[in-house]
């Protein structure tokens, strides 16, 4: 048996997801394959790469070496088909892929009124889109990253964050008695209401269960993908958490106390030329959603009322109906 890029790959994989099952959802085969591929590797280099733990995989010392020198072979692969695909195609269309946000139809809209012709991949995983990128079936992607959960960033990529900490609300059924409040809705009085939660999404299973165990309350959840969940809000069916920006006719958005659970915006490319060609239509089309999101708006202007005393300014000067102090987009790294 000779190694191959793809054999680098998965090594790299089971590292990066600590666990068999997670490298093989990433690489997209079934974990029997992954696991018998591993001992084949194994067998070839003449010892174990990897510690197999009921809590993951860690790598031995001679996997680290190993990775030490696959993982520079890795993104040089990755870098050479990214390019060569992006000549072959004659560099004309922009490929994106993004996690669900209501800034997408104005993002995409700006973009080819700039002359750009983008695609959309839709995938609730960020961490499958940001590998895409750094394997070159994408040129940059929109994510989010859920507050305590981090994302696996491959190192090559490069990042710029739109909104350092977007507040989660939830959706409720517009006769919901908590969609009368005017102010934000306490989980604990929410605790009687099936809640639905798409547990597939990167990290929100375990931000929704640490509200819940801060508030002290145990609902009834049923979990399902968050298009089914809106459906279901609609009726009266679930309750469900979403994103500031959303609205429907039969659904009422509301922040939660205490903003318990926070995702970081952020794009992902190769280069920092990639993220200049894009990422200030992506800031028009966001600001553009927000000021349309009543609940959004209301929040985000008494958060600039808590920032007045901090010298970093919440929200570009548009948004705001304060007179005070004029106040800028949020800081890009």
């Amino acid at each position: 048996m000779e190694l191959e890029v793809r054999h680098l790959r998965a090594l790299c994989a089971i590292a990066d997801t600590g666990s068999l099952h997670r490298a093989a959802r990433q690489l997209g085969v079934a974990q029997p394959s992954l696991s018998t591929q591993l001992r084949r590797i194994e067998q070839e280099l003449g010892g174990a790469l990897f510690l197999r733990a009921r809590s993951g995989c860690r790598p031995t010392p001679l996997g680290r070496l190993v990775l030490s020198r696959a993982r520079p072979l890795v993104a040089e692969m990755r870098s050479l088909v990214a390019e060569a695909r992006a000549a072959a195609a004659g560099g004309t269309d922009l490929r994106i892929g993004s996690t669900a946000s209501k800034a997408l139809g104005g993002w995409l809209r700006r973009l080819r009124g700039q002359g750009q012709d983008p695609t959309l991949q839709m995938n609730v995983s960020p961490n499958a889109l940001l590998r895409m990128v750094a394997d070159g079936q994408l040129d940059l992607a929109f994510v989010h990253e859920v507050e305590g959960c981090p994302l696996r960033i491959p190192p090559e990529l490069r990042l710029r964050v739109l909104v350092e900490r977007e507040p989660q609300f939830v959706s409720l059924p517009a006769d919901h008695p908590a969609a009368a409040a005017t102010t934000a809705v306490d989980p604990r009085d929410l605790a009687g209401d099936r809640w639905m939660i798409d547990s597939s999404v990167d990290g929100e299973w375990d931000a929704v269960q640490r509200m819940f165990r801060a508030a002290g309350v145990s609902p009834l959840v049923q979990h399902g993908d968050y298009h089914t969940a809106g459906a279901l809000v609609a009726t009266g069916e679930v309750i469900t958490v979403c994103q500031p920006t959303a609205a429907g006719p039969d659904m009422a958005v509301r922040p939660l106390r205490g903003d318990p659970i926070g995702v970081r915006l952020l794009t992902a490319a190769r280069t920092e030329t990639e993220l200049d060609g894009v990422f200030p239509a992506l800031e028009e089309a966001y600001w553009e959603v927000a000021r349309l999101a009543p609940a959004y708006r209301e929040w985000l202007e008494h958060d600039a009322v808590r920032q007045m005393a901090t010298p970093v300014p919440a929200l570009p000067p548009d948004l705001l109906r304060l007179p005070q102090t004029p106040m800028s987009l949020p800081s890009v790294r």
